[in-house]
């Protein structure tokens, strides 16, 4: 047995540990840039209580609350432009996934120059990046405990993940208080994102037996919270399960890397901007069904963490927990088309080559149009 491990998180979890946000950040900076969505953390209150915790503790908040879905370079260079126009020396990203992927770009653009997508490509090496706390209200993409900023370019539909320990949050403050305002088709969408990542870390290549009990873990808590918070059938607890399951996937990813559900899902939400759980539903069962049979032991333990029997009937458990949660869907509903799949097959070949290669079934690019075909 031979593996590295390296993920230098920093991890504050609890009910009500949000409250700490002004007190840390203090240790962190004196004018802080707030990155956040649109609508969610104003309606929720919690933008204004972040705001009032930092003056508090003696910073100046600067709001920059342009971020959307698939968060594109182009809001990434200008939350980067309006972090330096106003002195800041410290990001606190509170909001879903897409939040704390542009945060993170956006404090690495602030000490690097040039093209996103250079860093991203590999064209330019990553240099630093301003401190960040990472505040999540979902539990989807476990971004807070990762080095990963998955982000669009506009210009030509690449969605792709700048990759550096530079973003890795020097603090994320994981509050699963902070959950529970989320309306019912975001909580299926995101975790059932969360579960995708530790099924595709757990049957990675570069697994290693330290990501084997994040991904494993991770896949019992979300059995046993999601359906139950989705349907209003939870027990004390559920929350934190399912928190600190996205939270563990995210580490998992982080080490292990996605497999081909992730890398043949980002071209049509890059593509098409749709809502990235809701494209993994349309494609994991497809995906899967071709899997099985190449790594049958593994499945088959996902299977069991799902409460199956073996890995012939994983496919049909992930079907029934999609149906449970009314996130049975195609990408034809989506609003992906036929016209699409020679795009997006050779897109996901040339952006998503590591998550393809991860994969127990090395998928062609024939193989991915069918996928995207059945998927329709």
């Amino acid at each position: 047995m031979q593996f590295t491990f390296n993920l230098p998180v920093n991890l504050l979890f609890g009910s009500g540990k949000a409250g700490e946000i002004g007190r840390r950040a203090a240790l962190l900076g004196k004018t802080a840039l707030i990155v956040t969505g649109r609508g969610s953390t104003k309606k929720s209150g919690l933008l204004d209580r972040v705001t009032g915790l930092l003056r508090e503790s003696g910073l100046t908040a600067i709001v920059y609350d342009k971020v959307e879905p698939n968060p594109l370079t182009t809001q990434v260079y200008e939350g980067a432009a309006l972090a330096k126009e106003k002195g800041c020396d410290l990001v606190i990203g509170l909001g879903g996934g897409s939040i704390l992927d542009a945060s993170k770009a956006i404090a690495f653009m602030v000490k690097n120059d040039g093209d996103l997508m250079d860093y991203i490509y590999g064209r330019k090496t990553p240099g630093d990046a301003l401190p960040m706390i990472l505040v999540p209200t979902t539990c989807g993409t476990g971004s807070e405990g990762n080095s990963f900023a998955v982000i669009t370019d506009p210009r030509n539909g690449d969605k792709k993940s700048l990759r550096s320990n530079a973003i890795i949050g020097n603090l994320s403050i994981i509050d699963p208080e902070l959950m529970v305002t989320m309306p019912k088709p975001i909580l299926a969408s995101v975790g059932f994102d969360a579960l995708c990542h530790s099924m595709e870390a757990y049957i990675s290549a570069i697994a290693t037996p330290v990501t084997d009990l994040y991904a494993l873990e991770g896949i019992r808590l979300i059995r046993e919270s999601l359906v139950p918070l989705y349907t209003g059938k939870s027990a004390k607890g559920d929350w934190e399960k399912l928190s600190w399951a996205s939270t563990l996937g995210g580490m998992a990813i982080g080490l292990a890397g996605v497999t081909a559900p992730h890398g043949i899902e980002h071209p049509p939400s890059g593509l098409r901007n749709i809502v990235h759980g809701r494209g993994l539903a349309a494609l994991t069962p497809v995906i899967y069904e071709r899997s099985v049979a190449a790594a049958p032991e593994k499945f088959a333990e996902i299977s069991r963490r799902l409460g199956g029997k073996d890995e012939t009937d994983l496919v049909g458990i992930i079907k029934k927990l999609l149906a449970d949660i009314d996130l049975t869907i195609t990408l034809g509903q989506q609003g992906v088309n036929a016209d699409d799949i020679d795009w997006m097959a050779e897109n996901t070949l040339r952006v998503s080559a590591a998550g393809i290669a991860n994969h127990p079934v090395k998928f062609g690019l024939e193989d991915i149009k069918d996928i995207y075909r059945q998927a329709l």
